[in-house]
């Protein structure tokens, strides 16, 4: 199906010095009964007087202020003519149509959305989202109401990134292999939202500054589980780092031994030695010596 929507493209409003145009409109209004007031009598001066003022009260609808950040659109019986950004007080024809529109970054925090991860887990996700106008065209007259489309862009885009990460490593992957995650890989996950984002509100003339996730965490129901899951995983990690460093030690102590020829084992008193080692370096409690008064064999 062809695409007939016309995109549309901000470009300057010609506009003029709306103090100019104030003090003019002004001076017509007071000038217009000073007219008549010369001469009352006189039917000329009379409706000269009143043309001057409705003149200069003409001249006076046609001022507007703009603040820093700010734009109008100038329209024309419902045609677009162009945008003024020029900040201070301006002066366009009062049979024009200004809409104004801040051009100020905004900062929006959605709601907390329940999503499923790539592997199927409920998570809770929310993104802190700055944006703003860019393009004013766009924005006023290429979607119903902009706000609003940014807000429900927002929502769509964080289901669309939660699906495509996982919210943790699992344990069966291999460190040096592993894909990015939710929790784990926050920077790069922000960088892909702010991309993702910035190609959905495009079309409503914004732009996206920053994007980050405002908070995560497992759904309440799997919640406890996901919890003492990672708490066994912890104690494997921390259980696997001490016997590595205590396999260490022991054959440190062997070379050691064997080396500086302080005592002489066979390969069964060096397993017994070792077993003994590793008892005492991985136990949980500190262990209770045993003084041996005999022979190493005896």
């Amino acid at each position: 199906m062809n695409d007939h929507r016309t995109i549309s493209q901000e470009r300057p409003a010609q506009t003029a010095n709306g103090i100019l145009m104030l003090l003019i409109g002004l001076g017509l209004i007071i000038l217009g009964p000073v007219l008549v007031a010369q001469s009352p009598e006189a039917a000329l001066n009379v409706v000269g007087g009143i043309s001057l003022a409705v003149v200069g009260l003409f001249l006076l609808c046609g001022l507007y202020a703009l603040q820093p950040n700010e734009g109008a659109a100038i329209l024309l019986f419902g045609a677009y003519q162009g945008t003024d950004r020029t900040t201070g007080l301006r002066w366009i024809l009062p049979w024009y149509t200004r809409k104004k529109i801040s051009m100020r970054a905004r900062n929006v925090t959605s709601d907390k959305l329940k999503v499923n991860d790539k592997r199927g887990s409920p998570v809770e996700i929310a993104a802190n989202v700055v944006w703003r106008v860019e393009d004013s065209a766009q924005a006023l007259f290429d979607v119903d109401d902009y706000q609003a489309f940014v807000n429900i862009q927002i929502d769509t885009g964080l289901r669309d990134i939660a699906s495509h990460y996982a919210y943790d490593h699992g344990e069966e992957e291999d460190h040096e292999a592993r894909e990015l995650t939710l929790r784990a890989d926050a920077e790069d996950v922000a960088g892909r939202l702010r991309e993702e984002l910035a190609n959905r509100v495009r079309v409503a003339g914004v732009a996206i500054d920053e994007a980050r996730l405002a908070h995560l965490a497992y759904a309440p129901e799997i919640a406890g589980a996901m919890l003492r899951r990672q708490q066994a995983e912890a104690i494997l990690s921390a259980r696997r780092l001490i016997v590595r460093g205590a396999v260490g030690m022991v054959e440190s102590a062997l070379n050691d031994l064997g080396e500086r020829e302080v005592v002489q084992l066979d390969e069964d008193r060096k397993a017994a030695m070792v077993s003994n080692l590793l008892v005492v370096l991985c136990a949980d409690r500190e262990a209770q010596p045993v003084v041996n008064t005999g022979t190493l064999y005896g």
